[in-house]
């Protein structure tokens, strides 16, 4: 199986900046996607940023122009750098990956447990 683990929130002044990773670890053949969701109480999830392979990013327009999403293949890492936050950035962030386990021929989606980011105003 695939496990994800994030790290890097925390609580931020508004305009500040944080960085997010990943790491994917377990037994792993291929990582397809990787990305990010946040979700703030009472809300539904929602896209942040994903990048398939090392490209073709794809950003929540919220965010487009101060989130960067990055990965490293070999590392099976992805990171998420944060700038200008706002206090609407404010939310738990998760990380994913849609990966084939070794030994499986299908695609799964994975999630990390979340990190908290908290942007004051």
């Amino acid at each position: 199986q695939v496990q994800l683990v994030e790290s890097g929130g925390g609580l931020v002044q508004a305009g500040g900046s944080l960085r997010l990773s990943c790491a994917a670890s377990g037994s792993i053949a291929r990582i397809n996607v990787m990305g990010w969701y946040r979700q703030t109480p009472g809300k539904q999830r929602e896209l942040v940023a994903t990048l398939t392979g090392g490209r073709n990013p794809n950003y929540a327009d919220s965010v487009k122009g101060r989130f960067t999403i990055s990965r490293d293949n070999a590392k099976n890492t992805a990171n998420l750098q944060m700038n200008s936050l706002k206090p609407e950035d404010t939310a738990v962030y998760y990380c994913t990956a849609l990966a084939r386990p070794l030994g499986s021929m299908r695609f799964t989606d994975y999630w990390g447990q979340g990190t908290q980011v908290t942007v004051s105003s």
